[in-house]
């Protein structure tokens, strides 16, 4: 019998940093369109686990760095995803994987604004991996805004953990915000027709590269909750 410590311990030795659990109930808010049983009709319980990031690059002279790991840990949570996929599907638990990144199918071009077909930084929320700052960025009280996300749909019901009840931000802090070059931030979300342009530079070379992360940086809890 595959219960949650059980499926836990399997995606802990895949090595994951952070795994939780989240009910279906818990996305009633989500947007039509963009909720698991709009993925997956059969989805019963949202897992949803996490990787910790190399933190120094946050602090290079170069955007290169912090670009390079960006890329490299995308990847190795999708290969963990499918990898974790694979083992449930073995025992014959039905799964869906999410991307952690793209493909994507929404896009709006006018707004230059795409969405994942699930939010991920919601999933995790909801799972009880952290909560949202002003950022608009999953804040983890261990690890802080330095991690990258993964999820799995199954046609199981598994026990839910706790959503997580500590505070991100500290309570005067706008330090995210003022940081901004372009001002993509308002506290409770981020105009991606401002942000993308930096976050995903094309350089004359025709490499993408995460020219800005101001607001990653930045964070007095970048790095756990202190």
């Amino acid at each position: 019998m595959y219960n949650a410590k059980r499926i836990k311990e399997i995606i802990y030795s895949f090595g994951a940093d952070l795994c939780g659990i989240a009910s279906i109930d818990r996305f009633q808010d989500a947007p039509e369109g963009f909720k698991p049983g709009d993925i997956y009709e059969k989805t019963k319980s949202v897992i949803v686990f996490a990787l910790k990031l190399p933190a120094e690059s946050l602090f290079a002279n170069s955007c290169v760095p912090y670009t390079h790991i960006n890329s490299l840990i995308a990847q190795k949570v999708d290969r963990m995803t499918f990898k974790i996929s694979y083992q449930l599907d073995e025992n014959n638990i039905k799964n869906v994987i999410i991307p952690t990144d793209d493909p994507y199918e929404y896009w709006d071009k006018e707004n230059l604004t795409g969405k994942g077909i699930l939010s991920l930084k919601h999933a995790a929320w909801l799972a009880g991996l952290g909560k949202l700052g002003r950022s608009t960025l999953l804040i983890n009280n261990k690890y802080g805004n330095m991690i990258q996300i993964g999820a799995l749909l199954v046609n199981i019901e598994l026990e839910p953990d706790e959503v997580a009840d500590y505070e991100v931000c500290p309570p005067d802090c706008t330090l995210c915000l003022e940081s901004c070059p372009v001002s993509a931030l308002n506290g409770e979300t981020v105009k991606q027709k401002l942000c993308r342009p930096l976050s995903n530079y094309q350089n004359e070379r025709g490499f993408i590269l995460k020219k800005c992360f101001a607001c990653r940086k930045v964070c007095p809890n970048s790095l756990g909750i202190k």
